[in-house]
């Protein structure tokens, strides 16, 4: 038996418009735009994706499962999301080397600083 990790699923009010923030963000390409999800991968033949599916009921605490994306500069990343529309979220992480954020719908995600050689 093989496994395969095919995608990750988000809760959206608007899977389209936030599928689409985050294909932005990731510079990824939209799979499927069908009204019942929208579905991004890195290439239309690589996985994992991200798909996001509707839901009426309001987001209410902190993400249980959340993303860490490794940029090559941090801080020009994290200028560039916050452009796109991201906010910065104090979740009580003090001073660490990464920087939490939030997607328009306020999904937190981590910035981290980029890998030293």
């Amino acid at each position: 038996m093989s496994l395969e990790w095919e995608q990750t699923v988000v809760d959206a009010h608007d899977p389209a418009a936030l599928g689409r923030w985050w294909r932005e963000a990731l510079d990824w390409v939209v799979v499927d735009d069908d009204p019942r999800w929208f579905e991004i991968r890195p290439a239309l033949d690589r996985r994992p994706g991200l798909i996001f599916v509707p839901v009426s009921d309001a987001k209410t605490g902190k993400n249980r499962v959340h993303l860490d994306l490794r940029p090559d500069d941090r801080d020009a990343e994290v200028d560039r999301l916050i452009a796109l529309g991201a906010t910065p979220v104090d979740i009580g992480q003090g001073e660490p080397y990464w920087v939490v954020l939030a997607d328009p719908e306020g999904n937190e995600f981590c910035v981290l600083s980029s890998r030293r050689a």
